[in-house]
């Protein structure tokens, strides 16, 4: 009863918020407000492989670009025909569906990405992996820059505008949510046990393998949920937002918020897309600031924003 009454609570305030948000903040800052809700995602998502499994992913971006690119394509090519087979419903409620599908396929398509890249490398470790993962994302963006149909290097334009802010702030807290519950669970702990120690994970019974690629597949999905909630929002999508780069901006918010903690993730996430953001004034030497603020965070709170400040759960965190 009361986790009803938590989603249905959640919805009244996303759809009420949803009305005048952006007339109350004007569309700049809510456009931030809106890649604030899809880095906490991808944040999030991230941190179960980084923080909680104690895995050294770099290649996030490619399964953000494999779910934002596959969302996109599926309602672009056919929408025609879903909105025929749908045709009874009200057109904001085939928007709905269309969106629904479009994410669901991309975080399918994110998902046995993650899988295909999970199986051969998670036996590896350390550095060796984060090379590996680093080469995948670079893999599927040069796919992207020769696949015609999608826009290969001029952009993929004409996406219908399906995503708002109560999809991505609906999808911030599903994610929240299903991560929490899970390392809370006894997958949580094996997890954490791989992270904390994976030749003891072993030798207590724990197939660590599986459990590394179980962890790298729901990871990679909720990314491929992101890129579909960022390619409906911005109507076009360009290989240059799914460069390497971004995915070392997405490792930069879980260590800054805090290396296994939820809440570590979403505050690293609403620093460095907000402080980004507005150095960009700053012009070339907008990253040298950013440098010198992450330098600052790391010498005089080495633990992450977050510390041992707990929301969500006690389990997880470092």
């Amino acid at each position: 009863m009361k986790k009803w009454l938590f989603w249905f609570s959640a919805i009244v305030v996303l759809a009420a918020m949803q009305a005048g948000v952006r007339d109350v903040i004007g569309p700049y800052y809510f456009q931030i407000l809106i890649l604030v809700g899809i880095n906490i995602i991808l944040a999030v998502s991230l941190n179960l492989i980084n923080g909680v499994t104690g895995q050294f992913s770099i290649g996030h971006a490619g399964f953000y670009a494999v779910g934002a690119y596959t969302s996109a394509s599926l309602v672009y090519y056919g929408q025609t025909s879903i909105r025929a087979a749908i045709s009874f419903l009200p057109h904001m409620a085939q928007d709905v569906v269309l969106l629904l599908l479009g994410l669901l396929a991309g975080a399918i398509a994110a998902g046995i990405a993650g899988l295909a890249v999970g199986i051969p490398s998670l036996r590896l470790r350390g550095d060796y992996l984060a090379i590996v993962t680093l080469g995948f994302g670079e893999i599927i963006r040069v796919l992207i820059l020769n696949i015609d149909a999608i826009g290969a290097s001029r952009g993929f334009s004409g996406i219908p505008l399906l995503s708002n802010f109560f999809w991505v702030y609906f999808f911030v807290l599903v994610t929240v949510v299903v991560v929490h519950n899970l390392v809370d669970s006894s997958y949580g702990r094996a997890f954490i046990s791989i992270r904390d120690d994976e030749i003891a994970a072993e030798a207590m019974g724990i197939d660590t393998t599986r459990f590394k690629v179980m962890a790298f597949v729901i990871s990679s999905m909720f990314a491929g949920i992101a890129g579909g909630l960022f390619g409906h929002f911005e109507m076009n999508l360009h290989p240059n937002s799914f460069l390497f780069t971004t995915s070392f901006y997405l490792i930069i918010m879980i260590v800054v918020g805090g290396l296994g903690s939820i809440e570590g993730a979403i505050l690293g996430a609403i620093l460095v897309t907000v402080v980004l953001e507005a150095f960009r004034g700053f012009g070339p030497f907008r990253l040298v600031n950013f440098a010198v603020l992450l330098v600052l965070i790391m010498l005089y709170r080495p633990q992450g924003l977050a510390g041992n400040w707990r929301l969500f759960r006690k389990a997880g965190a470092r």
